[in-house]
């Protein structure tokens, strides 16, 4: 494992980073690693395409028809 020594850091962000690891009950190194972690490792995230590629083919068409009601209180009938 490196080791990682970040200077230069505004007073306030070192208080956010220690309060924040105080709710978590960890240290603030430890903190520092999982925003790190989160913000550098996390997931891609799928295009609109790819997520609608995706969905499977299921029924016809005509199964996912909205119905019409004559009664507009209840729209979703």
């Amino acid at each position: 494992m490196a080791n990682l020594v970040v200077r230069n850091i505004d007073d306030d962000v070192v208080k956010a980073l220690k309060a924040r690891a105080g709710l978590a009950g960890t240290s603030a190194e430890a903190e520092h690693r999982k925003i790190l972690e989160s913000a550098l490792l996390r997931p891609k995230k799928r295009s609109l395409v790819d997520a609608l590629k995706s969905i499977p083919a299921v029924g016809e068409d005509s199964d996912f028809e909205r119905k019409q009601s004559s009664d507009s209180s209840n729209v979703f009938d």
